[in-house]
């Protein structure tokens, strides 16, 4: 059985205020622990034939310099690559782009990755209107499918992702997430009410449900 309340607190959530080659960013700092070394990890996360088993089928050349594509999704360039410890990329969408860092490294008996995801912050209305947890929410889904595979070593087929999104499990979990994404925006905003007002259109963005007025 999916067990919501455990992958929801195996991670750990941040927000940082920051700067990117001098542009102001907002960065979402998501982090988790797996059941696995860091090299499996690594494979987990980078192997183009293993990744669209827990997240999305990935086209390009992930090399350093490569462009690669998430099917419909975001496309890229790797800007870094130091294996099996760290990689960066852009990720390009509908016009914008922004900066994904992944950091692997190990955790006790486990591997714990770390994903930071910068977006810049100047005339950006998705991030007025849904707040940081909105790219906390998407990457913490890729999360939890990333345990699931670790966990059982089995593909996690797309459709049936596609139902449990509007199962209680999936609608629970969307929304935790999204809750917590708030209070972790909300430690930082400097307007708590603001955050979690972002968080309750995030959590009805990915739900389905009527937005707050």
């Amino acid at each position: 059985m999916f067990d919501v309340a455990n992958h929801l607190g195996a991670v750990t959530r941040a927000i940082e205020d920051s700067t990117h080659e001098g542009t102001p960013v907002k960065v979402v700092v998501a982090s988790r622990t797996y059941p696995t070394d860091v090299d499996d990890l690594w494979q987990a996360v980078t192997d183009p034939e293993r990744i669209p088993r827990w997240f999305a089928s990935v086209s390009g050349d992930l090399r350093l310099g490569g462009r690669f594509q998430v099917e419909g999704n975001a496309g890229g360039e790797v800007i870094a690559c130091d294996e099996p410890k760290h990689f960066a990329i852009t990720w390009e969408f509908g016009g914008d782009t922004s900066w994904v860092d992944v950091h692997l490294e190990p955790d006790g008996e486990g591997a714990r990755l770390t994903l930071r995801h910068a977006a810049d912050v100047r005339d950006n209305p998705h991030l007025a209107t849904y707040g940081p947890g909105a790219v906390g929410v998407g990457w913490e889904l890729g999360l939890m499918g990333l345990g699931e595979h670790l966990a059982t070593g089995t593909t996690i087929p797309h459709e049936e992702v596609e139902g449990w999104g509007a199962s209680a499990d999936g609608q629970a979990f969307m929304t935790g997430s999204a809750t917590r994404w708030g209070e972790a925006d909300a430690a930082t905003s400097g307007d708590p009410d603001a955050s979690r007002a972002a968080a309750a259109r995030t959590a009805a963005f990915y739900t389905g449900a009527e937005p707050p007025a």
